[in-house]
Order: C-alpha cells, then structure tokens, then sequence
C-alpha cells in the first residue's frame, strides 16, 4: 500500500511496528494532537485483538523516583503520587 493510500490509523500501525514511541512522539510523527494518537493507539490495540500481533505499552516512570505503578497506562500523568515530582515520563508503545 502506498502512504497515500494508508490512513493515518494504519500509518501510526506501521510505524509502531518499526518503533517504540510515546503519544507524544506519534503526535509529531504524524502532526496530530497527542489526545488523537492516544485515540488511534487505543483503537489500533483493539483491532489487533484476535491476530498474532500485540501492542505493547511501557507504562509511565516518574523521572525523579522511578515510580511506574500508575493507574492507567496509556495517559502521562501530571505528577508523580509518591514524589509530587511533574518530571513524568510518557507511556511507549510498539507492536509486536
């Protein structure tokens, strides 16, 4: 398929094929908001649901402590609970 061809769904799919990226990343990647790209990572995993493939998602690491047992893994949040520290790293995600 050609990248005209593609849409931006199946685009970002490809590229998380390739490499380990965070919303943030795909969002320049592909010039999209992060909230979009955190919308197509979403529904890229569902569609993935039932094939041989997966999307991996590294959860977010607070910059500071290390912490990384947040509640949900797909959104940064904006503070660190154990630390108070805003240096959060985004949650990764790839497909494998």
């Amino acid at each position: 398929m050609e990248g005209a061809d593609r849409t931006t769904r199946e685009r970002i799919a490809e590229f998380l094929r390739e490499n380990t990226a965070s919303a943030g990343t795909i969002a320049s990647e592909f010039a999209i908001t992060s909230a979009s790209a955190l919308s197509h990572v979403e529904h890229i995993a569902r569609s993935l649901e039932g094939t041989d493939e997966q999307l991996l998602a590294a959860p977010p690491e607070c910059g500071e402590c290390g912490f990384s047992g947040f509640d949900d893994l797909t959104n940064r949040p904006s503070r660190c609970p154990e630390c108070k520290s805003e240096n959060v790293n985004e949650p990764a995600f790839t497909i494998r």
